[in-house]
Protein backbone atom coordinates (compact mmCIF):
# COMPACT_ATOMS: atom_id res chain seq x y z
CA UNK A 1 0.00 0.00 0.00
CA UNK A 2 1.33 3.81 -0.71
CA UNK A 3 1.88 5.38 2.59
CA UNK A 4 0.92 8.72 3.46
CA UNK A 5 2.15 10.95 7.07
CA UNK A 6 -0.71 13.35 7.73
CA UNK A 7 0.24 15.90 10.63
CA UNK A 8 -2.55 17.70 12.29
CA UNK A 9 -4.76 14.38 11.75
CA UNK A 10 -7.04 15.09 14.41
CA UNK A 11 -8.17 18.36 13.46
CA UNK A 12 -11.06 19.41 10.85
CA UNK A 13 -9.00 19.76 8.29
CA UNK A 14 -6.78 16.76 8.74
CA UNK A 15 -9.39 14.43 9.63
CA UNK A 16 -11.01 14.62 6.15
CA UNK A 17 -7.84 14.67 4.22
CA UNK A 18 -6.95 11.31 6.22
CA UNK A 19 -10.13 10.27 5.92
CA UNK A 20 -9.80 10.68 2.07
CA UNK A 21 -6.60 9.35 2.03
CA UNK A 22 -8.06 6.17 3.59
CA UNK A 23 -11.10 5.42 1.28
CA UNK A 24 -8.81 6.07 -1.47
CA UNK A 25 -6.33 2.76 -0.61
CA UNK A 26 -3.86 4.70 1.02
CA UNK A 27 -1.95 3.97 4.17
CA UNK A 28 -2.24 6.73 6.85
CA UNK A 29 0.17 7.46 9.20
CA UNK A 30 -1.48 10.65 11.21
CA UNK A 31 0.30 12.64 13.77
CA UNK A 32 -1.75 15.12 16.50
CA UNK A 33 -0.37 16.26 19.62
CA UNK A 34 -4.90 16.20 20.53
CA UNK A 35 -3.56 20.01 22.09
CA UNK A 36 -6.29 21.59 24.07
CA UNK A 37 -6.84 25.12 21.81
CA UNK A 38 -10.32 23.95 21.60
CA UNK A 39 -12.56 21.40 22.95
CA UNK A 40 -10.15 18.06 23.00
CA UNK A 41 -13.62 15.60 22.64
CA UNK A 42 -14.38 17.14 19.12
CA UNK A 43 -10.92 15.85 18.42
CA UNK A 44 -11.02 12.52 19.29
CA UNK A 45 -14.71 11.55 18.02
CA UNK A 46 -12.51 12.25 14.70
CA UNK A 47 -9.57 10.16 15.30
CA UNK A 48 -12.20 7.79 17.06
CA UNK A 49 -13.40 7.53 13.12
CA UNK A 50 -10.17 7.25 11.54
CA UNK A 51 -9.12 4.82 13.87
CA UNK A 52 -12.21 2.51 12.86
CA UNK A 53 -10.05 2.34 9.54
CA UNK A 54 -7.37 -0.56 9.44
CA UNK A 55 -5.24 1.29 7.26
CA UNK A 56 -4.71 4.10 9.85
CA UNK A 57 -1.56 4.09 12.34
CA UNK A 58 -1.69 7.32 14.96
CA UNK A 59 0.66 8.77 16.55
CA UNK A 60 0.12 11.60 19.27
CA UNK A 61 2.85 13.84 19.60
CA UNK A 62 3.80 17.70 19.00
CA UNK A 63 5.13 18.03 15.37
CA UNK A 64 7.80 20.17 16.61
CA UNK A 65 9.28 17.57 19.38
CA UNK A 66 13.17 17.20 18.08
CA UNK A 67 13.96 13.83 15.82
CA UNK A 68 10.07 12.28 16.42
CA UNK A 69 9.28 13.32 12.39
CA UNK A 70 12.38 11.90 10.79
CA UNK A 71 12.21 8.75 13.32
CA UNK A 72 8.37 8.36 11.51
CA UNK A 73 9.67 9.04 8.22
CA UNK A 74 12.35 6.71 8.00
CA UNK A 75 10.37 4.17 9.48
CA UNK A 76 7.38 4.37 7.47
CA UNK A 77 9.27 5.95 4.17
CA UNK A 78 5.69 8.22 3.60
CA UNK A 79 5.18 8.43 -0.60
CA UNK A 80 3.74 11.60 0.45
CA UNK A 81 3.37 14.50 3.02
CA UNK A 82 0.39 16.20 3.90
CA UNK A 83 1.54 19.09 6.50
CA UNK A 84 -1.71 20.77 8.22
CA UNK A 85 -0.70 20.77 11.64
CA UNK A 86 -0.53 24.39 13.08
CA UNK A 87 -1.44 26.93 15.91
CA UNK A 88 -4.57 28.23 13.98
CA UNK A 89 -6.20 31.52 14.96
CA UNK A 90 -5.44 35.08 14.41
CA UNK A 91 -6.97 36.61 17.37
CA UNK A 92 -5.31 33.62 19.66
CA UNK A 93 -1.86 34.69 18.38
CA UNK A 94 -2.21 38.19 20.25
CA UNK A 95 -2.39 35.71 23.73
CA UNK A 96 0.03 33.26 23.22
CA UNK A 97 2.71 33.84 20.30
CA UNK A 98 4.89 31.65 21.43
CA UNK A 99 2.88 28.71 20.58
CA UNK A 100 3.24 30.05 16.93
CA UNK A 101 6.87 29.83 16.99
CA UNK A 102 7.02 26.42 18.46
CA UNK A 103 4.73 24.65 16.26
CA UNK A 104 4.03 26.75 13.32
CA UNK A 105 7.93 27.22 12.97
CA UNK A 106 9.52 24.80 14.56
CA UNK A 107 7.00 21.97 13.78
CA UNK A 108 7.89 22.54 10.01
CA UNK A 109 11.45 23.12 10.28
CA UNK A 110 11.32 19.51 12.02
CA UNK A 111 9.28 18.64 8.99
CA UNK A 112 11.94 19.16 6.25
CA UNK A 113 14.46 18.28 8.42
CA UNK A 114 12.72 14.58 8.26
CA UNK A 115 12.34 15.15 4.33
CA UNK A 116 15.46 16.34 3.65
CA UNK A 117 16.94 12.52 6.00
CA UNK A 118 14.02 10.82 3.63
CA UNK A 119 12.47 12.77 0.85
CA UNK A 120 9.11 11.70 -0.37
CA UNK A 121 7.58 12.10 -3.54
CA UNK A 122 5.65 15.00 -3.04
CA UNK A 123 5.28 17.69 0.17
CA UNK A 124 2.06 19.22 0.81
CA UNK A 125 2.00 22.01 2.94
CA UNK A 126 -0.86 24.26 4.28
CA UNK A 127 -0.63 27.97 4.60
CA UNK A 128 -3.29 30.53 4.74
CA UNK A 129 -5.03 33.51 2.56
CA UNK A 130 -3.60 35.85 5.12
CA UNK A 131 -0.41 35.35 3.52
CA UNK A 132 -1.53 38.34 1.55
CA UNK A 133 -2.05 40.22 4.02
CA UNK A 134 -2.43 44.10 3.50
CA UNK A 135 -3.34 43.45 -0.18
CA UNK A 136 -6.34 45.03 -1.71
CA UNK A 137 -6.21 44.54 -5.10
CA UNK A 138 -8.65 40.80 -5.28
CA UNK A 139 -9.15 38.48 -6.75
CA UNK A 140 -5.39 37.52 -4.46
CA UNK A 141 -3.03 35.68 -6.96
CA UNK A 142 -0.57 33.41 -5.78
CA UNK A 143 2.12 35.79 -7.72
CA UNK A 144 0.98 38.84 -5.89
CA UNK A 145 3.77 40.29 -3.64
CA UNK A 146 2.69 39.05 -0.07
CA UNK A 147 5.28 41.33 2.73
CA UNK A 148 3.01 43.08 4.78
CA UNK A 149 1.20 40.24 7.12
CA UNK A 150 -1.44 41.39 9.80
CA UNK A 151 -0.99 39.26 12.25
CA UNK A 152 1.41 37.13 13.97
CA UNK A 153 -0.41 34.06 12.69
CA UNK A 154 -0.21 35.19 8.91
CA UNK A 155 3.69 35.94 9.22
CA UNK A 156 4.30 32.43 10.48
CA UNK A 157 2.46 30.69 7.58
CA UNK A 158 4.50 33.04 5.44
CA UNK A 159 7.60 32.07 6.86
CA UNK A 160 7.00 28.35 6.38
CA UNK A 161 6.63 29.14 2.59
CA UNK A 162 9.79 31.30 2.79
CA UNK A 163 11.27 28.33 4.62
CA UNK A 164 10.01 25.33 2.38
CA UNK A 165 11.43 26.86 -0.81
CA UNK A 166 14.99 26.94 0.43
CA UNK A 167 14.80 23.31 1.53
CA UNK A 168 13.25 22.73 -1.56
CA UNK A 169 15.77 24.11 -3.55
CA UNK A 170 18.97 23.13 -1.25
CA UNK A 171 17.69 20.29 -1.14
CA UNK A 172 15.68 19.26 -4.61
CA UNK A 173 12.47 18.58 -1.93
CA UNK A 174 9.28 18.93 -4.81
CA UNK A 175 7.21 21.68 -2.59
CA UNK A 176 3.57 22.56 -2.90
CA UNK A 177 2.23 24.93 -0.84
CA UNK A 178 -1.65 25.59 -0.74
CA UNK A 179 -3.07 28.80 0.65
CA UNK A 180 -6.79 28.09 1.76
CA UNK A 181 -9.81 30.78 2.05
CA UNK A 182 -11.80 30.42 5.18
CA UNK A 183 -12.51 26.53 5.29
CA UNK A 184 -15.84 25.82 6.96
CA UNK A 185 -18.17 22.54 6.71
CA UNK A 186 -18.95 19.65 9.57
CA UNK A 187 -16.83 19.05 12.50
CA UNK A 188 -15.39 22.42 12.03
CA UNK A 189 -13.95 24.34 14.69
CA UNK A 190 -15.81 25.79 17.67
CA UNK A 191 -13.65 29.04 17.58
CA UNK A 192 -14.18 29.66 13.97
CA UNK A 193 -17.66 32.27 12.90
CA UNK A 194 -19.71 29.34 11.55
CA UNK A 195 -19.66 26.94 14.68
CA UNK A 196 -20.25 30.41 17.10
CA UNK A 197 -22.51 31.80 14.79
CA UNK A 198 -24.68 28.91 14.79
CA UNK A 199 -24.43 27.65 18.00
CA UNK A 200 -25.76 31.43 19.64
CA UNK A 201 -28.15 31.56 17.14
CA UNK A 202 -29.81 28.49 17.89
CA UNK A 203 -29.19 29.23 21.51
CA UNK A 204 -31.02 32.75 21.05
CA UNK A 205 -28.29 34.39 21.59
CA UNK A 206 -26.54 37.61 19.61
CA UNK A 207 -24.26 37.23 17.93
CA UNK A 208 -20.67 39.58 17.37
CA UNK A 209 -20.43 40.86 13.53
CA UNK A 210 -17.22 42.89 13.24
CA UNK A 211 -16.21 45.62 11.05
CA UNK A 212 -20.13 46.04 11.21
CA UNK A 213 -20.78 43.22 9.06
CA UNK A 214 -18.61 44.83 5.85
CA UNK A 215 -16.71 41.74 5.60
CA UNK A 216 -16.06 39.66 2.67
CA UNK A 217 -14.76 35.90 2.36
CA UNK A 218 -14.16 33.19 0.21
CA UNK A 219 -15.81 30.88 2.22
CA UNK A 220 -14.26 27.22 1.12
CA UNK A 221 -16.63 24.05 1.34
CA UNK A 222 -14.03 21.51 3.54
CA UNK A 223 -14.66 18.57 1.12
CA UNK A 224 -14.17 20.55 -1.76
CA UNK A 225 -10.71 21.55 -0.22
CA UNK A 226 -9.93 18.17 0.27
CA UNK A 227 -10.68 17.27 -3.47
CA UNK A 228 -8.16 20.09 -4.27
CA UNK A 229 -5.61 18.79 -2.12
CA UNK A 230 -5.84 14.93 -3.63
CA UNK A 231 -5.63 16.25 -6.96
CA UNK A 232 -2.55 18.45 -6.36
CA UNK A 233 -1.07 15.36 -5.09
CA UNK A 234 -0.32 14.36 -8.70
CA UNK A 235 0.94 17.87 -9.43
CA UNK A 236 4.41 17.57 -8.43
CA UNK A 237 6.21 20.93 -8.86
CA UNK A 238 9.31 20.42 -11.27
CA UNK A 239 11.00 23.62 -12.05
CA UNK A 240 13.21 22.11 -14.72
CA UNK A 241 10.57 21.23 -17.15
CA UNK A 242 7.47 23.00 -16.05
CA UNK A 243 8.41 26.23 -16.36
CA UNK A 244 6.27 28.47 -18.83
CA UNK A 245 3.78 25.71 -18.73
CA UNK A 246 0.83 26.83 -16.89
CA UNK A 247 -0.41 31.40 -17.20
CA UNK A 248 0.01 32.70 -14.09
CA UNK A 249 1.83 30.10 -12.64
CA UNK A 250 3.98 30.39 -9.23
CA UNK A 251 6.76 27.80 -9.70
CA UNK A 252 10.47 29.22 -8.46
CA UNK A 253 12.88 29.30 -10.95
CA UNK A 254 15.09 27.79 -8.42
CA UNK A 255 13.38 24.84 -7.06
CA UNK A 256 10.68 22.72 -7.40
CA UNK A 257 8.06 25.17 -4.76
CA UNK A 258 4.60 26.02 -6.20
CA UNK A 259 2.01 28.18 -4.10
CA UNK A 260 -1.38 27.45 -4.92
CA UNK A 261 -4.74 29.03 -3.93
CA UNK A 262 -7.83 26.78 -2.94
CA UNK A 263 -10.90 29.22 -2.28
CA UNK A 264 -14.27 28.70 -3.74
CA UNK A 265 -13.18 32.08 -6.21
CA UNK A 266 -15.82 34.40 -4.66
CA UNK A 267 -16.12 36.69 -2.33
CA UNK A 268 -19.23 36.38 0.08
CA UNK A 269 -20.55 39.00 2.59
CA UNK A 270 -20.47 37.69 5.79
CA UNK A 271 -24.29 39.03 6.39
CA UNK A 272 -24.97 37.20 3.36
CA UNK A 273 -22.93 33.86 5.05
CA UNK A 274 -25.28 34.95 8.28
CA UNK A 275 -28.46 34.99 6.42
CA UNK A 276 -27.70 31.48 5.42
CA UNK A 277 -27.16 30.25 8.83
CA UNK A 278 -30.57 32.20 9.57
CA UNK A 279 -32.49 29.70 6.77
CA UNK A 280 -30.73 26.89 8.00
CA UNK A 281 -31.43 27.13 11.50
CA UNK A 282 -34.88 28.64 11.00
CA UNK A 283 -34.29 31.35 13.34
CA UNK A 284 -33.30 34.98 12.93
CA UNK A 285 -29.90 36.17 14.28
CA UNK A 286 -29.45 39.11 16.73
CA UNK A 287 -26.66 40.59 15.95
CA UNK A 288 -23.85 42.74 17.84
CA UNK A 289 -21.94 45.09 15.24
CA UNK A 290 -18.64 45.39 16.06
CA UNK A 291 -15.42 47.19 15.19
CA UNK A 292 -12.57 45.53 13.06
CA UNK A 293 -10.58 43.48 15.44
CA UNK A 294 -7.05 43.32 15.55
CA UNK A 295 -5.10 41.15 12.64
CA UNK A 296 -8.11 41.08 10.43
CA UNK A 297 -8.53 41.80 7.05
CA UNK A 298 -12.00 43.27 5.25
CA UNK A 299 -12.03 40.95 2.46
CA UNK A 300 -10.58 37.47 0.69
CA UNK A 301 -11.22 36.71 -2.85
CA UNK A 302 -9.08 33.25 -4.72
CA UNK A 303 -7.80 33.83 -7.98
CA UNK A 304 -8.23 29.77 -8.23
CA UNK A 305 -6.65 29.55 -12.07
CA UNK A 306 -3.68 27.76 -11.13
CA UNK A 307 -5.63 25.31 -9.12
CA UNK A 308 -8.09 24.15 -12.43
CA UNK A 309 -4.90 24.86 -15.21
CA UNK A 310 -2.76 21.94 -12.24
CA UNK A 311 -5.70 19.62 -11.86
CA UNK A 312 -8.77 20.72 -13.53
CA UNK A 313 -10.91 21.27 -10.27
CA UNK A 314 -12.91 23.99 -9.58
CA UNK A 315 -14.25 24.02 -5.76
CA UNK A 316 -18.23 24.28 -6.76
CA UNK A 317 -20.18 23.93 -3.20
CA UNK A 318 -22.40 27.10 -2.40
CA UNK A 319 -22.96 29.00 0.85
CA UNK A 320 -26.50 27.56 1.25
CA UNK A 321 -26.03 24.37 0.21
CA UNK A 322 -22.61 23.85 2.47
CA UNK A 323 -24.10 26.40 5.89
CA UNK A 324 -27.19 23.41 5.59
CA UNK A 325 -24.74 20.42 6.14
CA UNK A 326 -22.94 22.27 8.42
CA UNK A 327 -26.19 22.84 10.85
CA UNK A 328 -27.13 19.54 9.99
CA UNK A 329 -24.38 18.29 11.50
CA UNK A 330 -24.11 20.68 14.48
CA UNK A 331 -27.29 19.38 15.59
CA UNK A 332 -26.72 15.90 15.12
CA UNK A 333 -23.55 16.00 16.95
CA UNK A 334 -25.30 18.01 19.68
CA UNK A 335 -28.13 16.58 19.81
CA UNK A 336 -30.28 19.72 18.86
Amino acid sequence: MKTALVTGSSGFIGYFVADALLAAGWWVVGVDSMSDYYDVSLKQSRLDLLEAHEGFTNVKSKVEQPGLLTELFGQYQPEIVIHLAAQAGVRYSLENPMSYFETNLGGTLQLLEAARAHPPKHMLLASSSSAYGANTEMPYQENMKADHQMSLYAATKKSTENIAHSYSHLFGLPITMFRFFTVYGPWGRPDMAPHKFTSRILEGRAIDVYNHGQMRRDFTYVTDLVQAILMLVDAVPDHLTQQGKFVGDSLSPVAPHRVVNIGNADAIPLLDFIKAIEEATGTEAQMNLMPMQPGDVPATWADTSLLQSLTGYVPHTSVRDGVAQFVNWYRDYYSI
